[in-house]
């Protein structure tokens, strides 16, 4: 019975999370500590939640892809950057505190978010025929590199750096930017994923588990985002944000 309980809240967890990466981000922030708090050690339990995010993508590409959401070129242009900062990032250890990582991560993220929901430079031209100039071009390479890196390591929130960037640099809406959002962290997600393999930090059984509810909650994730739009994706930045930064901060109901 405890382990029939045990694999439904690793999988509810995981369909949560789905839900949340798809349609905003930081869905990382759920399921990390979960599998922690289950006794996983800390480089196990980021392996581990890198299992689910790789699976987790692939539903949520096939469905933007589905509608026309996702720009071959300029993913590969930006995922490829992105997948060779991941191999870096998940090969480093940070020298950062726990304590101001957090605060630094939960000021970032409520900047970020602010930026979309107030300043986006968004265009209603459709996506296949726009074009984008080469410093739009070679700023994304470098900003993606550094995405990348710090989703090679961390991940959790890196969702929120690429909708940021997409939008403030390329003037994707925030449907189009969560579906190369998607496509692009499965990419690096899949690389850095192989180094945690490599040195053994993979609880297969649990990372199988959590995918499950991760690719369930990514199916239901895409399709609210492709027929609600911006508004509802809007509203859940905001209220994905506003708690996982009073968490990060330990203030409110997390004090």
């Amino acid at each position: 019975m405890e382990q029939l309980l045990l694999f439904a809240l690793v999988i509810g967890t995981g369909f949560l999370a789905g839900i949340i990466n798809t349609m905003a981000a930081g869905g990382s922030l759920l399921t990390l500590p979960m599998l922690i708090f289950m006794g996983l050690p800390s480089a196990v339990a980021n392996g581990t939640n890198r299992v689910a995010i790789a699976l987790q993508s692939l539903v949520a590409t096939r469905q933007f892809a589905k509608h026309g959401l996702i720009d071959r070129s300029l993913a590969l242009l930006l995922g490829i950057p992105a997948v060779l900062g991941s191999f870096v990032g998940a090969n480093i250890a940070v020298t950062i505190s726990d304590e101001s990582f957090n605060r630094l991560l939960a000021v970032m993220m409520v900047i970020t978010v602010l930026f979309i929901i107030w300043k986006p430079n968004v265009t209603t031209e459709p996506l296949a025929e726009r074009t984008f100039s080469p410093t739009q071009k070679i700023a994304g390479v470098f900003i993606f590199f550094f995405i990348g890196l710090y989703g090679g390591f961390i991940q959790a929130g890196a969702g929120f750096f690429i909708i940021a960037a997409l939008t403030a640099l390329f003037g994707l809406s925030l449907v189009e930017s969560n579906g190369l959002k998607v496509f692009i962290g499965g990419l690096y997600i899949t690389l850095s994923l192989g180094v945690f393999i490599w040195n053994g930090h993979v609880d297969w059984v649990l990372g199988l588990s959590l995918a499950f509810g991760n690719m369930l909650g990514a199916w239901v994730g895409s399709f609210i985002a492709l027929t609600k739009g911006d508004r509802w994706i809007k509203v859940f930045l905001l209220i994905t944000v506003a708690v996982m930064a009073m968490k990060l901060l330990e203030i409110g109901p997390f004090a």
